[in-house]
């Protein structure tokens, strides 16, 4: 939440005025506002969708590191590393939420090499988020903190324990421990979202093998499912969901994530099999 300060200078007095608006405004000295969100890892290939995707609902602030681009849309834009703990507090300041998807990516990395950016990289966002009143968290989590599963062909469920599959997934299993532990003991909202196979869909119908046809989360899935969890209801403490569009052939469960925050997937990759 913002600082009693900030939210005496800033808020509508009417204490109903989100609800009168829709869950994705609020009252700013009487106008309405788009809520401001963080979107870390912008310069990623699902950082740049979220930004396009959002635009039109949030006030989107994304941050940058090696590579740094020019405002698409209009977006503030801010550049840092997310090691830094001082000037992700700076980062955040203001923010109802932050999507965090910077980190290392790779399946390959060595433990140091994912250590830094997923470990110490994710406390620092989280932490940041609770000193300055960030509302929520959505963390990019992956499906490789249960790749384990998928290679023993066992129908996969959020709450089944972990089963990384490299020291990218357990890294990436640290942080969603980070988020619940944050969530416990500060009460800041945060949900983890288990990205499946993001592609556009030209590599689901040019596929050289079908796991995409399990596994595939499309454009618009990501965007629903990223403002979905923003705008889920203030009850929703902490979450996992796994991130992947109405495939058929799915073997990741997300009826979680239709109960609790409304999901409701686009497409499905058997309209491509």
């Amino acid at each position: 939440m913002p600082s009693p300060t900030r939210a005496a200078e800033e808020d509508s007095v009417c204490p109903n005025a989100n609800r009168a608006a829709g869950k994705d405004t609020v009252y700013r000295k009487g106008k309405m506002a788009k809520k401001k969100v963080l979107i870390t890892g912008a310069a990623g290939r699902i950082g740049k969708v979220l930004n396009e995707g959002l635009k039109d609902r949030y006030d989107i602030r994304v941050l940058y590191n090696r590579t740094v681009l020019e405002s698409q849309f209009g977006e503030e834009v801010m550049v840092g590393n997310i090691t830094d703990l001082k000037k992700m507090e700076e980062v955040v300041d203001g923010c109802h939420a932050v999507i965090h998807m910077a980190g290392n990516p790779s399946m390959q990395a060595t433990f140091l090499e994912v250590h830094e950016a997923n470990s110490l990289g994710t406390y620092c966002i989280y932490e940041a988020c609770i000193r300055k009143g960030v509302q929520r968290v959505i963390f990019a989590s992956t499906n490789h903190v249960t790749g384990m599963y998928e290679k023993a062909g066992i129908y996969t469920t959020p709450d089944m324990p972990i089963r990384p599959d490299s020291f990218y997934g357990a890294c990436k299993a640290h942080g969603e421990g980070l988020g619940r532990y944050y969530a416990d003991v500060h009460d800041l909202s945060v949900i983890c979202l288990r990205i499946g196979s993001f592609q556009p869909v030209e590599n689901v119908k040019n596929r050289k093998g079908d796991r995409i046809l399990s596994t595939w989360l499309s454009y618009k899935d990501t965007v629903q499912m990223h403002w979905r969890s923003i705008e889920a209801d203030e009850k929703v403490k902490f979450a996992i969901y796994y991130g992947i569009s109405g495939n058929k052939r799915a073997y990741w469960d997300i009826q979680n994530a239709i109960d609790e925050i409304g999901y409701a997937p686009e497409d499905n990759a058997e309209d491509w099999a």
